[in-house]
């Protein structure tokens, strides 16, 4: 009988990652650690701690017990060199193109972008000098056509906001090792529960971790993982900006990658249900959820993919603003807010008739669901309601 030990599973993983075990007792939860000052007996200590800041407590701002366990736990996760918790999604993004930009570089991000991330290069890396080309996310090997000598980073999000278009993120991949070129991709709709960037070859994959790995829409929290060509870049970068994740957040971050696996399968298996009864409904012209096999991108899914989150789009056949109003506003399980990730289900329409390069081609209005922890039968009795409400008005 072979006596090597079979690779932990990813739940196995969740339970106990960022957890060291010594010869004492231990929480079974890390404690928060409040600290912004750590003292030291002596210059020696305090010269020696500084030439390893990152490593142990040294100064708030650069971790504390409670962000190193969190940023270990994402990290063995992700199968990264190392982790780093900022204080948000949008804070992790920043750092990450900041560490391989600088005046006269280009990089290249994909159109269907987090709408937050095109305004990042439409305002602050402009500003710095640094010129963005929005691409298309069916690019595939064909993006080696928009390289110039001064790009330096390719960013991809699959699947897209809003309307869920996948990269063939292999295809990215080889063309920006070919050229040299540093890639960072958003994995927040995936996790490193169903997918691992960096095994694709990605150098650096970013989180907002206020979505599904907090799980409980009550902070905000963000992380990057990098590789360990890319770790001191990206390290350097969220040193400077500052933006650095407070202890109560990671060990809220923690506390929801406990449940991380079971709540995500439970999301998965709401959505995919919702998603195949609405493809059926006469009011829907088309159910943008990469999870279905009748979805352009079903295929990459498939192949890189190992799930599917809660969240998904509908487009609806054209109608009248009001009549879309008296749909939304009398949803009772849907409640209407940003983000998602969360355990409450919520609806907010999208525009992505406003990108420059991935033209959408739809007629009618576009709704992003999120499925939370509800039970499926009452959200779906819910849209039911819903979509008789937009038929009737």
């Amino acid at each position: 009988m072979d006596a090597t030990p079979r690779p932990a599973s990813i739940d196995s993983i969740l339970v106990k990652a960022g957890r060291e075990h010594g010869r004492s007792a231990i929480a079974v939860n890390p404690p928060v650690h409040r600290a912004s000052t750590y003292l030291f007996e002596t210059l020696a200590d305090f010269e020696t701690a500084s030439k390893t800041p990152f490593d142990g407590p040294f100064y708030g701002r650069v971790g504390t017990p409670t962000t190193f366990a969190f940023e270990q736990a994402v990290c063995e996760l992700e199968g990264g060199h190392r982790t780093i918790a900022t204080s948000s999604g949008v804070a992790a993004i920043g750092a990450a193109l900041l560490a391989f930009l600088d005046r006269g570089d280009h990089v290249l991000v994909v159109d269907t972008v987090y709408e937050p991330v095109r305004r990042f290069c439409n305002r602050m890396l402009a500003r710095l000098g640094i010129e963005t080309t929005f691409y298309d996310p069916a690019a595939g090997d064909d993006i080696a056509g928009l390289v110039r000598p001064n790009t330096r980073v390719i960013y991809l999000e699959s699947p897209g906001s809003g309307t869920f278009e996948m990269q063939d993120l292999r295809a990215v991949v080889a063309v920006a090792r070919e050229r040299g070129l540093r890639t960072i991709m958003d994995n927040t709709w995936a996790t490193p529960v169903f997918l691992q960037p960096i095994a694709l070859g990605i150098d650096v994959s970013v989180q907002s971790a206020t979505k599904y790995i907090v799980g409980h829409s009550d902070a905000m929290l963000g992380t990057v993982t990098t590789t360990a060509e890319t770790y001191d870049a990206v390290r350097r970068s969220t040193q400077d900006l500052g933006a650095c994740a407070g202890s109560e957040e990671c060990n809220l971050g923690l506390r929801g990658l406990r449940t991380l696996g079971v709540r995500l399968r439970r999301h998965e298996a709401s959505a995919l249900t919702l998603a195949a009864w609405l493809e059926d409904q006469p009011q829907v012209a088309r159910v943008l959820h990469p999870g279905l096999p009748s979805f352009p991108g079903h295929a990459l899914w498939k192949r890189d993919f190992s799930g599917a989150c809660g969240l998904f789009s509908v487009e609806l056949l054209p109608c009248e603003p009001a009549s879309l109003r008296a749909m939304v506003d009398g949803l009772r399980h849907f409640g209407i807010g940003f983000s998602w990730g969360g355990y409450e289900s919520l609806v907010l329409p999208v525009h992505p008739e406003t990108r420059q390069i991935a033209r959408w081609d739809g007629k009618g209005p576009v709704l992003r669901l999120h499925v939370g922890l509800e039970a499926v039968e009452d959200l779906r009795d819910d849209l039911a309601e819903g979509l008789a409400r937009l038929r009737s008005a």
